[in-house]
């Protein structure tokens, strides 16, 4: 059977253009032919395949050449002919000096070489085409030319030239239909005598070279005293040939691309194509794809094939830092990418179908509690929170008992009173698990118009809440407490520095302000009295105003934890989860508790080093690991009480918003919505992501205090204090007004002492922070 019309199309009927295109040769010159008396038939061959004229021919050839003894040229020169010494007979007795040979550098590389002398036992001594001595094994030769002895290397090019005049693929596919009609199998020899008339050496390697590169015509099989060459069928051709055409169209493709990312790299950073622009066409937009997720190491095989290529072509490493670099070359990422939100696959918009879900949300969403809600918006509610806060869910009142004791009550945002357990929105919150804010961006656990406007506590208007409302002993613990829906009208909105500012003002009209702070302080009282560990540190904030610019505006904040107006709404949070502890456990509401036993090693074991960061970081360090259990409160030894539940973040903490489902039902006189196997299935998917969203906070936050670091000049002193050592004097600092720690070697000093240091080398994309300590000498 002949082969398939498809296929000599595809062939391109012998065109020689596409056969040097496959074998990527460069052009060469007009084909020797050999004359007319002595080829015969293979004037059809070079004029267009006419096979059966040729059949006879080729038959009468190989009958004529088996007939011959095979040694026939070998014996002429006395040396062994190739058959003898291909695959596993090469040996060192095989080769010998002057002989002229093909061997493999290496996977991409074959090389003409002369033999020049033994190298050890097994190994020759070659000088190759390039002129470059070496050593090589005898399995790397993949060819011995024969009738050639005592050759000099000079003469390489040469007989390289003469090859290549001589090299014409195209006899590849005309040969593959002539033996293919009888399934003819030929060595080297038998080939080089039908295509060429001659199995001289010339001709014989050139017969080699096309067979050995051929990849669709012929496949080398083994026989008993030598390789050959058999014809593939017809349908395994034309496969061949589907896959090599695709190959190439590949490849174009891949030189087209190359080509666009050097244009768009030497292009001005302000008329780089946007990221939008690369995804437009699909093709493009794969290999970008590819380039990305190399970039962030969760590529795939094809991924990493792809992305491979593309550096290759580049010119660049096969490393993710390469691909990145690329990347933010031709203005795909900007200069400052958070990877994290790729490698994570955090995500950072809504569907379409969430997004409806939540206009209906605002259009028609009636309040089940409004006959239970309690109006409380006669008091002075204070709502306190960090200066670019967006979604605002806590706040604060505070009054004096005619008994002279103190009544709170914490104010908490009642999403669910749009929000119901096991719609759409919800499953998402679910899976986001938390707000995630980082300097450059926020990505709210709701819908940002729900999440900032519909469900936000906002200045001046009325809101719907839950309220916790406690009456303390005069010692700082819980004489009463209860929980209800509410409307509140919140009076002030307040930074953290603006409130600590009131409280210093001592204003007799913000009196309640003042109460709630003496309420913070007997409350921090009674939890030291209970045990509690203090755990503060020094909290660094960054917000960066344009982080697409490749040299963005960073704003440093270090919060100070002795802070009182941070002081105050840290005790009433925690005062809150009590609370809701205690509620849950008296009517026997499944909840999300959470606990934390306290440390082996006594609290006193550190009071010898001052307090803050010092003290806190080695408390820290022997902390045990945390617990939850979801039918009745677990001791928070941490935090000196007898059970907390996290109630004040529902807009941004899924969890927290669990724990107002339970609640809310109980307060309607409904059963919980949730068991406690429940909880504790859906608590442990909203872990997972808040575990990612955490990592992605802190990795984002050191990043650009690095890059906040690396902008300062040189030399520029910094305060350091000594958490800890590691080993002899190498310590772990923690820069007190930035709030990132280094390691570095202090020549005197103990845990909790300051040092001076200055900022070596900060790189923020290779997480690199070196730091050196400078001593002050003294005017002596």
């Amino acid at each position: 059977m002949g082969p398939s019309p498809t296929a000599v199309r595809a062939a391109g009927g012998c065109s020689t253009a596409a056969a040097l295109a496959f074998f990527r040769l460069r052009p060469l010159g007009r084909a020797i032919r050999p004359d007319a008396a002595r080829a015969g038939w293979r004037f059809s061959l070079y004029g267009g395949c006419r096979g059966r004229q040729g059949h006879s021919l080729v038959d009468s050839v190989l009958e004529e050449l088996r007939s011959q003894r095979r040694g026939r040229v070998s014996a002429k020169i006395g040396l062994q002919g190739t058959k003898e010494l291909s695959d596993n007979k090469i040996d060192k007795r095989t080769l010998q000096k002057g002989l002229l040979l093909e061997f493999q550098k290496d996977s991409e590389r074959f090389l003409l070489a002369v033999v020049e002398r033994p190298d050890g036992k097994k190994n020759w001594k070659v000088t190759d085409q390039n002129g470059i001595l070496s050593s090589i094994k005898p399995q790397q030769v993949t060819y011995v030319i024969p009738g050639i002895i005592n050759y000099n290397h000079s003469r390489i090019d040469e007989f390289i030239k003469k090859a290549q005049d001589l090299l014409d693929p195209t006899v590849l596919e005309c040969a593959w239909m002539e033996l293919s009609e009888n399934d003819k199998s030929v060595t080297v020899e038998e080939f080089a005598e039908i295509v060429y008339g001659s199995k001289e050496s010339l001709e014989s390697y050139c017969a080699h070279f096309l067979l050995s590169r051929d990849i669709v015509y012929f496949v080398k099989v083994e026989s008993r005293d030598s390789s050959v060459y058999q014809p593939r069928p017809p349908a395994q051709v034309e496969e061949l040939l589907r896959r090599k055409l695709a190959k190439e169209a590949a490849e174009k493709e891949m030189v087209e691309f190359v080509q666009l990312l050097k244009s768009a790299k030497a292009l001005p950073p302000d008329a780089k194509p946007s990221k939008d622009s690369w995804l437009m066409e699909e093709k493009i937009k794969q290999k970008f794809e590819s380039l990305q997720a190399y970039a962030v190491d969760a590529c795939d095989d094809e991924q990493r094939r792809t992305a491979g290529n593309i550096l290759k072509a580049m010119g660049f490493s096969k490393t993710p830092s390469a691909a990145l670099k690329i990347l933010i070359s031709v203005g795909y990422f900007p200069v400052h990418v958070n990877l994290d939100l790729y490698r994570y696959d955090v995500p950072t918009r809504y569907t379409e179908e969430v997004l409806s879900a939540a206009g209906e949300l605002l259009v028609d969403c009636p309040d089940t509690d409004m006959l239970i809600r309690k109006d409380l918006s006669t008091l002075k509610v204070y709502a306190i929170d960090v200066d670019e806060a967006d979604e605002l869910d806590d706040a604060l009142s505070a009054a004096r008992l005619p008994d002279g004791r103190i009544k709170v009550w914490i104010h908490v945002a009642d999403p669910t009173s749009l929000v119901q357990p096991r719609s759409i929105i919800d499953r998402e919150a679910m899976h986001r698990g938390t707000s995630i804010f980082l300097p450059t961006a926020t990505f709210p656990m709701f819908p940002e118009r729900l999440a900032m406007n519909a469900m936000s506590l906002q200045q001046g208007k009325g809101c719907k809440s839950v309220s916790v409302s406690v009456i303390l002993q005069p010692d700082g613990s819980i004489a009463e407490y209860s929980i209800e829906n509410s409307l509140i009208k919140p009076t002030y909105m307040l930074t953290y520095e603006s409130a600590t500012e009131l409280l210093y003002m001592n204003l007799e009209e913000e009196e309640e302000l003042r109460i709630l702070q003496e309420a913070a302080s007997l409350r921090g009282q009674w939890r030291r009295s209970q045990g509690s560990i203090d755990t503060a540190m020094i909290e660094p904030r960054i917000k960066v105003a344009n982080p697409d610019d490749p040299e963005p505006n960073i704003n440093l904040y270090v919060e100070d934890q002795s802070n009182p107006a941070m002081q105050l709404v840290s005790e009433m949070m925690i005062l809150c989860g009590e609370a809701v502890a205690a509620f849950g456990s008296d009517n026997n509401i499944p909840l999300p508790y959470r606990g934390h036993p306290q440390s082996n090693t006594a609290v006193s074991a550190f009071g010898h080093l001052p307090e803050g960061p010092a003290r806190s970081f080695a408390n820290i360090s022997v902390l045990r690991a945390a617990e939850m259990d979801f039918q009745k409160p677990v001791p928070h030894g941490v935090l000196g009480i007898p059970g907390y539940v996290q109630f004040t973040s529902p807009i941004r903490r899924y969890v927290d918003l669990l724990a107002h489902y339970q609640i809310k039902a109980f307060l309607r006189g409904e059963s919980p919505p949730y068991s406690a196997g429940d909880l504790e299935g859906m608590t442990f998917i909203a872990s997972m992501h808040v575990k990612v969203a955490r990592r992605l906070h802190s990795n984002s936050l050191r990043y650009w205090l690095l890059e906040y670091l690396r902008r300062q000049p040189k030399g520029t002193k910094y305060k350091a204090l000594i958490l800890k050592f590691i080993k002899d004097r190498l310590a772990t600092l923690l820069l007190i007004e930035v709030g990132i720690q280094a390691t570095t070697v202090v020549s005197t000093g103990k845990v909790g002492d300051e040092v001076s240091i200055i900022v070596e080398a900060a790189h923020p994309r290779d997480d690199i922070l070196s730091v050196t300590e400078i001593t002050e000498v003294s005017d002596e």
